[in-house]
C-alpha cells in the first residue's frame, strides 16, 4: 500500500479506468433477461464489444510497463519484483474462483474441494502474460519486440495447425491449447461449462502477451514523442493498419476472443491504439477535465476494483432469497425487471452494481492509496 503519485499521464489512467468499467458492466449482468448483444461476449467466431475489454486491460498494463521502466532498474530486483507480483496475481486469481471457500448441501457447510476449483482464469492470464512481456521487454529493443510479437502469433498459429486433432484447430475441444490444458490439469481444474476447454487456457498465453508488449511500444513511442500530436496521429494510423490486416488474415484465421487468435489480437491492438490516441488527444492535448476524474479513479485502483467486483457479487449471492435464489438475482429480478423489463433492466442492474465498485474505488482514492499487488 503506497500513498498515490502525481498523474503524469491521465490519459493511460483515464483509458485503464473505462476498461474495468466495462469489464464489471459486463461480467455482472442484471437477471432476469438476456443482456444486449454488445455487452455479451461472441460465442465462438466473432467479435463484440465484451471481447475488446481483457485484451485491452492487458494493454494498458504494457503501456503502463513503459512508463514505469523509465528509470534504470538493476536486473536482480526487476526479475525478483517481476516473479513476486507474477505469482501474487496468479494466486489472487486462484483463490478469488475458490471463494468463499466453503459450501452448502444437505449435510450442512463444508470446505468447498480444492480439486474442483478452476486454476486458469483472467488474472492468471494477466499474471503470466505480465511476467512474459516483462522478461522480454527488459532484454529486447523496440525492432525486437516487434519480431517477437510476429513469432508469437505466427508461433501459436502453427502450433494449432500442427497439434491439434485432425481438422480440429479452431474447435473448442480438439485445439492443441485444450490438449494441453487437459494434459496439465484434471478437466475439474478447467472452465465448467465447455466440456474441458478453457478460454484462458495456457497456451493463449503466447498471443495475449502480444496485446501486453502493443501496449508497451505505444507507451515508448508517447514517451519519445518529439511532438505528442504527430505521434498520436502515427498510433491512429498504426492501429487503422492492424485492423485491416485482422480483416485479410480472418480467412484464414479467424477472429475469436475464445482461442484469442492471431486476427484477433491485430483487431484489439488496432482498436487499442485508436482508442489510446484518442483519449491522449482530448485529456493531454486539448487539456478535457470533463469525466477524466470519473475514470481516473478506477483507473488507479484497476486491481483492488476489478476482485472487489468479483467477489463482492458472489457475497450477495450468497444470501438466499427464496424463488429467486442469491441477493443479487434478486435485485436484478424483482427490483430492476419490474421496473424495466428485457434488457434495458439487465443494464441498469449492472449500471448500479458498477457504481458500487466506482464508489468503493473513489474511497480509496479520496484517502490517496493505490493498492497494489
Amino acid at each position: 500500500m503506497t500513498a498515490a503519485k502525481p498523474q503524469r499521464f491521465a490519459s493511460l489512467d483515464v483509458f485503464r479506468g473505462v476498461t474495468i468499467f466495462l469489464m464489471i458492466l459486463v461480467n455482472t449482468a442484471g437477471p432476469g433477461a438476456p443482456a444486449f448483444t454488445q455487452l455479451v461476449h461472441a460465442k465462438w467466431i466473432g467479435f463484440t464489444l465484451a471481447d475488446l475489454v481483457f485484451p485491452s486491460f492487458l494493454f494498458a498494463m504494457g503501456n503502463a510497463m513503459s512508463f514505469a521502466m523509465r528509470k534504470p532498474i538493476a536486473t536482480g530486483p526487476y526479475l525478483a519484483n517481476l516473479a513476486r507480483r507474477g505469482m501474487i496475481i496468479f494466486a489472487l486469481g486462484f483463490l478469488m474462483y475458490w471463494y468463499p471457500f466453503v459450501q452448502h448441501d444437505a449435510d450442512g457447510w463444508s470446505l468447498a474441494p480444492f480439486a474442483l476449483t478452476r486454476v486458469p482464469g483472467v488474472l492468471q492470464r494477466l499474471a503470466l502474460c505480465y511476467v512474459l512481456a516483462g522478461l522480454l521487454v527488459r532484454w529486447l529493443d523496440w525492432k525486437k519486440l516487434v519480431l517477437a510479437c510476429v513469432a508469437l502469433l505466427l508461433g501459436y498459429w502453427a502450433i494449432l495447425l500442427a497439434f491439434s486433432l485432425p481438422g480440429e484447430a479452431y474447435s473448442k475441444t480438439g485445439n492443441a491449447g485444450t490438449l494441453l490444458d487437459l494434459y496439465l490439469l484434471p478437466k475439474e481444474h478447467l472452465y465448467k461449462k465447455d466440456g474441458g476447454f478453457d478460454p484462458e487456457g495456457f497456451l493463449g498465453t503466447l498471443p495475449a502477451t502480444v496485446n501486453v508488449i502493443a501496449g508497451y511500444l505505444a507507451g515508448l513511442a508517447i514517451l519519445r514523442a518529439g511532438s505528442l500530436e504527430r505521434t498520436l496521429r502515427a498510433l491512429s494510423v498504426a492501429g487503422l493498419a492492424l485492423i485491416v490486416a485482422a480483416l485479410a488474415w480472418s480467412p484464414w484465421f479467424p477472429i475469436a476472443k475464445k482461442l484469442w487468435t492471431g486476427p484477433f489480437v491485430l483487431l484489439t491492438v488496432g482498436l487499442a491504439l485508436i482508442l489510446l490516441a484518442l483519449a491522449s488527444w482530448l485529456f493531454e492535448v486539448r487539456g478535457v477535465q470533463r469525466g477524466r476524474r470519473f475514470f481516473t479513479i478506477l483507473g488507479r485502483n484497476p486491481l483492488a476494483i476489478y476482485l472487489f467486483s468479483e467477489l463482492f457479487v458472489i457475497t450477495l449471492n450468497l444470501v438466499r432469497i427464496p424463488g429467486y435464489g442469491g441477493l443479487y438475482d434478486w435485485i436484478g429480478i424483482a427490483l430492476f425487471q419490474s421496473i424495466v423489463p428485457g434488457a434495458i433492466g439487465s443494464l441498469l442492474c449492472a449500471l448500479a452494481y458498477t457504481m458500487v465498485c466506482w464508489a468503493v474505488g473513489w474511497a480509496l482514492d479520496r484517502k490517496g492509496l493505490i493498492l497494489r499487488a
